[in-house]
């Protein structure tokens, strides 16, 4: 991926251009992930693509890369709870407000990888931060893409953490989504404390989740 299209953000005198980026929404179980990243302009990280386009261990490499190289990033998360309190969307707006929070610096310009763009701060300012939605962003963008991998790789090192105080889901292997061995382990273990009942009620119907076990 080339720097052609963050190019044309700074010839019109963006300096901070932020790239923003989930990963998790579409899980069963766990924390859905935000990144925020600012890299400096023009720079071009070998390999970097949208996270899903990569391998595991590519992805581990870019994200060193990105670390490395980036003016600043910040993560955020929301928890289990806050996703089925809210739903999942309003959750990932609340993951992507914490990422940009943990930013070093306040970016002139936000790139948010899909449909919507919520009102985003930067720590206690009161204007909210210009931007704009890119659906397929991450494909297109050097800093949504560089988003997208820092998401994506901290989303896998929490479930690969959580793997071992929950052994019969195999969270290691597929991050919470919804394999079937995974939606298999629901059906014999029930749901563990850290799966999002707001997402079995609405897949109720057709795995056989018991009722009580989403209460």
């Amino acid at each position: 991926m080339d720097s052609s299209f963050d190019r044309q953000f700074s010839e019109q005198g963006v300096h901070l251009l932020c790239g923003i980026d989930e990963a998790g929404r579409g899980a069963l179980a766990g924390p859905v992930v935000a990144a925020a990243v600012i890299l400096p302009p023009g720079i071009e990280i070998k390999g970097l693509d949208d996270s899903k386009k990569l391998t595991p261990n590519q992805r581990i490499d870019a994200a060193e890369d990105i670390r490395d190289l980036a003016v600043g990033f910040g993560i955020g998360q929301a928890s289990v709870e806050e996703i089925d309190r809210l739903n999942i969307l309003q959750a990932t707006f609340l993951a992507m407000q914490r990422a940009v929070h943990n930013l070093p610096v306040e970016p002139d310009y936000c790139l948010i990888d899909g449909r919507d763009f919520p009102l985003i701060f930067y720590k206690n300012q009161k204007a909210a931060l210009r931007g704009k939605a890119v659906i397929k962003g991450d494909g297109l963008s050097q800093c949504s893409a560089a988003a997208s991998v820092i998401a994506k790789t901290y989303r896998d090192y929490l479930m690969n953490k959580l793997d071992p105080d929950f052994p019969v889901y195999g969270f290691a292997d597929h991050k919470g989504y919804g394999t079937k061995r995974h939606r298999d382990s629901i059906l014999q273990f029930g749901p563990s404390k850290i799966h999002r009942r707001s997402f079995l009620r609405k897949i109720n119907a057709t795995t056989g989740v018991k009722d009580e076990w989403l209460n």
